[in-house]
Parts: structure tokens; sequence; C-alpha cells
């Protein structure tokens, strides 16, 4: 495979809850820590620096927000060189873009950045796959967290 193959992961789910709770569930340190990471902290508006964190601190990676437009995109870096956040794009760019669906929201999440970051045929690959295997795992993750979330009274 050539790198050219690696510029984007793209996953779309639809979950029965509105954009407004759909958004908060993707932004939100204490509901991304319930599908996706252990432990998150930051500010959900533009600019803010804050951290995912895996394990008990075992694994812990800084962010920045990038879009926190209420009820239709969120988007942050992360996986960037040497952990240093800067304003450079030498680092992973999440999206979720939330569209109204009948009664429900089509959550379209974009991972972009791969090969942007220069790494080498290998380290490229085993990345891209790497996070696409993960999102693979959080995105129904992510569906079963919402449904528990407005199911509960």
């Amino acid at each position: 495979m050539t790198s050219l193959e690696y510029g984007s992961i793209e996953r779309e789910i639809h979950v029965d809850a509105s954009p407004e709770v759909v958004f908060d569930v993707v932004s939100s340190p204490e509901h991304i820590s319930e599908w996706w990471t252990d432990d998150a902290s930051y500010e959900v508006k533009p600019g803010a620096v804050g951290e995912l964190v895996w394990g008990d601190r075992v694994n812990v990676v800084p962010m920045q927000v990038v879009t926190a437009e209420p009820y239709r995109l969120f988007s942050f870096r992360w996986c960037y060189p040497d952990d240093k956040v800067d304003d450079s794009v030498n680092s992973m760019l999440v999206t979720f873009e939330l569209t109204p669906n009948g009664t429900g929201t089509t959550i379209r999440m974009v991972e972009t950045g791969f090969r942007e970051m220069g790494w080498e045929a290998a380290k490229l690959e085993e990345t891209y796959l790497d996070h696409s295997n993960g999102w693979d795992t959080f995105i129904p993750r992510l569906g079963d967290y919402v449904a528990r979330l407005v199911s509960t009274p």
C-alpha cells in the first residue's frame, strides 16, 4: 500500500438522540471518558488545551480544541510530535460532525493528518491501522453510551 491510502479515517453512526445531547457526548470530558478515554480534562472552547488519559495516567496525550460549534461540530488536535501542543498541522485532527436525521442524529467522525506527520511508511501504516481499529471499537461504544444515556430517566 502507498502512503496515499492513509489519508483519513471516516466512521458514521446514527443515534436516536438529539444533536444537543450528542454534542455533549462527543465534546465534554465527562462524557468522552465514558465511551473513549479513561479520563479527560479540557474546556469545550476553541483554543483550549487539555489532555486525554488512558489507564491510571499510563498514557496521557495532550490535545487542543479546534472547533466547538454547539449541536453541529466539534474538533480537536492530538498526537503531537514529542507530545508538545503547538499550532502546526503536525498532529491528528479529529472532527465530529452532527446532522439531525429524523428523530435522531447522524454522527460523522473523520480523523486526518496521518500523511502530514512525515513518518516513514511502516510507522504511517502502523499508526493508521491502530487508529482505524480503535475507532472501530469506540464509535460503536459511543452509540451504545448515547442509547444508555437517553433511555435513563
